[in-house]
């Protein structure tokens, strides 16, 4: 895959939020009438899309019933000893910057597949759903 694409209310916040999971900014640019950039980090690349007059996202997390893409993920089991002291340094992260961390699902153990995962939800800035995986060994 080359890159998952979010679209964004407000690009500046939102790159902020993403550096402190670890993303950096690779190239930004314009598309057509609006502000984008490249953000690289946790194994992947995402694009940030600044979009005018913006309409809230549905909630794709809450809502049983909705249909099409759900969430992104992303693995820190190599980051860290385990997923609650990731969540926990984060928070503190994202509060030095006066923004709160919005936990949709506190990290608990899952099996998935043959292994178990600790794993936690959180929402970007935009209300979207980012799920976090931790393998327990």
């Amino acid at each position: 895959m080359h890159h998952v694409s979010i679209r964004t209310a407000d690009i500046f916040r939102a790159i902020a939020f993403y550096e402190q999971l670890g993303f950096t900014v690779a190239e930004r640019f314009q598309t057509g009438f609006t502000l984008a950039c490249w953000m690289e980090g946790l194994g992947g690349r995402i694009e940030l899309l600044q979009i005018p007059e913006p309409k809230p996202a549905p909630d794709a997390f809450h809502d049983e019933h909705y249909t099409g893409y759900y969430h992104l993920s992303f693995e820190v089991t190599e980051l860290a000893d385990d997923l609650p002291q990731w969540i926990e340094a984060l928070t503190e992260k994202l509060a030095e910057q006066d923004q709160a961390l919005n936990v949709l699902l506190e990290p608990t153990q899952q099996m998935i597949g043959d292994r178990v995962y600790e794993v936690a939800f959180i929402s970007d800035t935009d209300g979207l759903a980012i799920e976090f995986l931790h393998r327990l060994k």
